[in-house]
């Protein structure tokens, strides 16, 4: 550039042949290793890709099943806490018709007159369901009321 030009030296025919041969080498060389190294990273990411999805997929399938054992958890607390309340007022009402009867036996005197032979109230123990009463009927009513529509049973005879 605005220098006057140097004596070049000719180059001969087999260091040209040479220094081409040496620069196709190292063409294909230097393509080789791109295309390996190219390759190597595709197939590592193609590798990372897979295993992603693989956890994405195992990631949904658990949240599903983490998703219905929460609604059957759900399902069985709400089973569960009906089931004790319905235990709970069966107790009750036993409770109830246990203490009406031991009431109702020391009123009478039960304790007092073994040998004589007692009527024994009769109590029903389930509601039935040809029952006239459209509120809930409990043995202790039927226990309360003076009158009772149905005869007392008679007694044992030995």
């Amino acid at each position: 550039m605005g220098e006057p030009a140097k004596h070049i030296r000719p180059l001969s025919e087999t260091r040209a042949i040479e220094n081409g041969a040496n620069s196709l080498a190292e063409g294909f060389l230097f393509t080789v290793a791109a295309g390996l190294i190219i390759g190597e990273s595709w197939r590592s990411s193609r590798n990372q890709s897979k295993r992603r999805d693989d956890v994405d997929d195992q990631l949904d399938s658990l949240g599903t099943k983490v998703t219905e054992l929460t609604t059957r958890v759900n399902e069985l607390s709400t089973r569960w806490e009906d089931e004790m309340q319905y235990q709970k007022q069966k107790n009750d009402e036993l409770s109830r018709i246990l203490q009406r009867v031991v009431e109702i036996g020391l009123r009478g005197g039960w304790a007092e007159f073994e040998d004589t032979p007692l009527q024994i109230p009769r109590i029903q123990l389930a509601i039935t369901p040809n029952s006239d009463k459209s509120s809930r009927h409990t043995p202790v009513d039927e226990l309360d009321t003076p009158n009772s529509t149905e005869s007392p049973p008679s007694p044992p005879s030995s």
